[in-house]
């Protein structure tokens, strides 16, 4: 996909989060491939001109946190770069709390042990659901973060539509 040199990510984990890392380990297949980029070019749009990546094979992860009963909830999601998520639709409702938002910037690292703009679903806490859009899940394959901002990944959909947590949906609005 794009410009990039695309290379195993079992081979550079120095270019993952430690988290991310650790996911790509226990993967039984080596169908994960990461490619360094300028970090400042990690945003969507601007990686996505610069390297030839097609917004609709770029995806978004994104954490989604609410309150029910005094618990607070955490979910990723993930869209295709060019959908928006239905976040007090089908988040909120799934979640089932009254009220979702995006984590705040320092909360979702903290929790994830990512870089902003780098967060990704392999890696994340085991107790987390993983809401993968549809599009996403029926997609060869996607561009995603990886935990850094230094370094992108190309997965299959199916490979995220199966991740442990995983619920697939029709999330874009």
């Amino acid at each position: 996909m794009g410009s990039l040199e695309w290379v195993p990510a079992r081979t550079r984990s120095d270019l993952l989060a430690d988290p991310v890392a650790t996911a790509v380990g226990a993967l039984e297949a080596d169908d994960v491939r990461v490619a360094e980029i300028d970090p400042g070019l990690s945003d969507t749009a601007v990686f996505c001109e610069r390297y030839g990546v097609r917004m609709d094979e770029s995806a978004n992860c994104v954490i989604v946190s609410g309150r029910r009963n005094g618990q607070v909830r955490h979910a990723a999601c993930l869209v295709l770069a060019a959908a928006r998520i239905d976040v007090n639709g089908v988040v909120r409702k799934w979640l089932d709390v009254r009220k979702v938002s995006f984590a705040p910037q320092e909360e979702a690292v903290s929790l994830t042990g990512m870089e902003y703009g780098g967060i990704t679903p392999l890696g994340l806490p085991d107790d987390w659901p993983v809401l993968v859009d549809e599009a996403v899940a029926a997609h060869p394959g996607v561009v995603i973060g990886s935990g850094v901002r230094r370094s992108k990944l190309a997965v299959s959909g199916a490979l995220l539509g199966g991740l442990k947590g995983a619920e697939v949906l029709r999330l874009a609005g």
